[in-house]
């Protein structure tokens, strides 16, 4: 199939870009600059240009059509910019894909519509699902609200199927080996410190499942997604101790209905993706954060590595992978200057 990617050198679009490619899709990157992309198609345009959108959908006449572009991050630029761009950035590259025929169109949302980062908010039901009510309550947020009613505006008016997904907070593959996440955090800070995962109530996705959830949606029957969003995220929680242990302290909006996300469990249901498209994420942070700590590892002679030497891992080589994560992301918080990077305003997904 033939798939459109907007805003394909973000932090979200380079892994959903080339994990679609790598899946055997015939992917075309749109971005104002390219990202060297193996396997895809880049090309450079700035969608924000009147008619940009129209010209190249015209040009290239995808099966499908992933919109990821736009500005990225909540308070990264004025709420006036943020609210404008997100939202006319949607509806040009979705009119130009229902113009063009596009029988496949996917639009990035997110889980903050639900309206989490006010004070005031409290969770309607726990685990949240895609039924949950929505109170945005900042510009970014409102984009998105304004984008899912694009999506379904389309659906009802054009021919093909669109939909949106809510991806949880993305994590890149560079990011597991100590790369600042999307609030310049290090993984290892935010496990570290549960304040800093639960402003996200905990969510997580890996930016390669992404790539996984959309080939899944493009390859459903229309029915089961046309006008209809998905939240996409980990089967866990980023969080080394369960929910149910930390909310009273760390997010004390999710109430008592948290006292069941026990073990492992995430605050965010997934369950729709599962049904309707058949689709689970395959990555989880104990797993990602053990093999990037093991190929950061140096390599030992034979003989260092010999059963009783203390660099041994001759009795349960899975512990011994968890012992090298924690040793790892424990360095990146201790090295880590705990700054902010300065973000300016871009029309692409981070």
């Amino acid at each position: 199939m033939r798939v459109v990617v907007t805003g394909s050198s973000g932090r979200l679009g380079r892994s959903l870009a080339t994990g679609l490619a790598e899946l055997g899709h015939e992917v075309v990157g749109l971005d104002r600059a390219p990202a060297g992309l193996v396997g895809v198609d880049e090309r450079t345009v700035d969608l924000a240009v009147p008619g940009a959108a129209a010209r190249v959908l015209d040009d290239l006449r995808p099966d499908a059509l992933v919109h990821l572009a736009g500005i990225a991050v909540p308070f990264s630029a004025p709420e006036r910019d943020i609210l404008l761009t997100n939202t006319a950035l949607a509806h040009d590259v979705l009119s130009a894909a229902a113009s063009a025929g596009v029988a496949r169109v996917l639009a990035a949302s997110s889980p903050t519509p639900i309206g989490y980062s006010s004070p005031a908010w409290r969770a309607a039901a726990v685990p949240i699902d895609e039924t949950h009510p929505l109170a945005p309550a900042n510009a970014y947020a409102l984009s998105k609200v304004v984008i899912e009613e694009t999506v379904r505006m389309f659906a009802r008016t054009a021919p093909g199927a669109f939909g949106f997904f809510r991806p949880c907070y993305v994590i890149s593959p560079e990011e597991w080996a100590g790369a600042p996440t999307q609030q310049g955090h290090t993984v290892a800070e935010r496990l570290a410190d549960p304040a800093l995962a639960a402003v996200s109530l905990f969510n997580y996705v890996d930016a390669r499942d992404v790539a996984g959830f959309v080939d899944a949606w493009l390859a459903a029957p229309a029915d089961a997604i046309d006008g209809e969003g998905f939240f996409v995220g980990a089967a866990d929680a980023l969080a080394e101790r369960p929910v149910a242990e930390l909310w009273r302290e760390y997010a004390p909006a999710l109430g008592p209905a948290a006292d069941a996300l026990t073990g492992t469990a995430s605050v965010f249901s997934i369950a729709k993706a599962r049904q309707r498209l058949g689709w689970s994420p395959t990555r989880d942070w104990r797993s990602e954060l053990a093999a990037a700590a093991a190929a950061s590892a140096p390599e030992l002679h034979p003989a260092e590595t010999a059963a009783g030497s203390p660099s041994a891992c001759t009795s349960d080589e899975r512990e011994c992978g968890d012992t090298r994560a924690r040793r790892m992301y424990t360095r990146s918080a201790e090295s880590a200057d705990g700054t902010t990077p300065t973000t300016t305003t871009r029309t692409r997904t981070a």
